[in-house]
């Protein structure tokens, strides 16, 4: 079933006095329903991430595009992003207090159920996602798209209440299968929830139609893979419904 939705912009601010903007979508329903946090890849918060914000609408759950760079910045140059992005890693708690914010602001909309919680994110989206769940948020779960799976600190036992899925490309160059095993190790560890998906075939960005155009405008290693897009969404809205419907 697909629902008509409503969208509008959302200003609020971060924890570090960034203005952020915010990209919310919602299904026309009359009851409170749960809500998704959507992070962005390292372009910014672009129409990309807002597609998939209005999907998730589309699918019943409201779902807010968060703004990681401030004033929705985006761009389609690596060095820029690159730029970006690094400015986050520059403060250990920029990127959760970020995202943290993003997530209080769902949760404030009428239109939410703020006890039913979750986020995803793609590339250094799914980094934002991730560190979110690491840091004891209050989701009941996360999905990532070819994320960067580093760790700002490793996560602890008993502090993540997320279940996480990771889905990841098989021909990913950006992180590694070391990468991957490093990361499930973590899990284990922390004795997280999880379940990684790799697909074959899949490179960095597989579920991004522009991933082939932004690999060849700037010489990095991205692909999109249609079929690795469609068994990840599947995976994730399975996930999403398992735990919020």
């Amino acid at each position: 079933m697909s629902f008509p939705i409503t969208t509008r912009e959302i200003e609020y601010t971060a924890a570090d006095g960034q203005r952020l903007i915010g990209y919310f979508a919602a299904p026309e329903i009359n009851t409170p329903i749960a809500g998704v946090i959507v992070a962005p890849e390292w372009w910014g918060r672009n129409e990309y991430t807002e597609q998939r914000a209005r999907e998730l609408a589309e699918h019943g759950y409201a779902a807010l595009a968060i703004d990681m760079y401030g004033d929705k910045k985006v761009t389609t140059a690596v060095p820029q992003a690159s730029e970006w992005m690094n400015q986050t890693f520059e403060h250990a708690d920029t990127i959760v207090n970020r995202a943290q914010a993003g997530l209080a602001t769902l949760a404030a909309q009428p239109e939410v159920n703020a006890e039913k919680l979750a986020a995803i994110g793609f590339c250094y989206g799914g980094k934002v996602v991730l560190d979110l769940a690491r840091s004891g948020a209050d989701v009941k779960t996360v999905a990532t798209f070819h994320a960067v799976l580093s760790p700002k600190a490793p996560a602890e036992k008993g502090k993540v209440k997320a279940e996480i899925l990771v889905l990841h490309g098989e021909l990913d160059s950006m992180v590694t299968l070391d990468d991957v095993a490093n990361f499930r190790q973590e899990m284990h560890d922390a004795e997280v929830d999880h379940e990684v998906i790799i697909f074959e075939d899949a490179k960095h960005g597989f579920s991004n139609p522009l991933a082939d155009e932004r690999a060849k405008a700037n010489n990095v290693d991205l692909g999109y893979n249609a079929e690795a897009e469609r068994q990840g969404l599947e995976a994730m809205y399975e996930l999403l419904d398992k735990h919020l419907k």
